[in-house]
C-alpha cells in the first residue's frame, strides 16, 4: 500500500465524494485522484485560451529554416 494521509472535509461533501466513487466503481482515493488531475487540466484549458502575446506570436511566425 502506498504511503497516505488523512484530509479534513465536511459530511456533506464526504456523502457526496462516496457516491461519485461508488456510480464510476472506483476508490475513494481513486475518485479524488481523479478530480485533481481533471483540475490541473481545467487550468491548463484555461491557460491555452488566453491569446498569445506579440512575442509569442512573432516567435511561432518565425522561420525555422
Amino acid at each position: 500500500m502506498s504511503d497516505t494521509t488523512t484530509i479534513r472535509i465536511n459530511r456533506s461533501t464526504h456523502d457526496e465524494l462516496r457516491q461519485l466513487a461508488k456510480g464510476r466503481h472506483q476508490t475513494v482515493a481513486d475518485t479524488v485522484s481523479r478530480a485533481i488531475r481533471l483540475l490541473h487540466q481545467d487550468d491548463i484549458g484555461r491557460d491555452l485560451a488566453v491569446p498569445l502575446t506579440d512575442e509569442e506570436s512573432s516567435w511561432l511566425d518565425a522561420d525555422a529554416g
